[in-house]
């Protein structure tokens, strides 16, 4: 795992939690959610190349 990606995670999400903030403070509590759902869409979707590496090594070692 790359040190890079953590501080990608770690940067989207002061993004998410500042524009969320915002967003609720002025009322927008609809608009809140729904950057705080893509948020979490886009980190995963980050993530999803990192777990499949990991399962192919679980595969590797027991041989499945």
């Amino acid at each position: 795992m790359d040190i890079s990606l953590i501080f990608k995670v770690v940067g989207v999400g002061l993004l998410v939690s500042a524009s969320a903030q915002i967003l609720s403070k002025s009322g927008r509590e609809e608009q809140s959610t729904l950057v705080i759902v893509s948020g979490i869409i886009v980190v995963l979707l980050m993530l999803v190349g990192e777990i499949g590496e990991l399962f192919g090594t679980v595969r590797d070692i027991f041989g499945l």
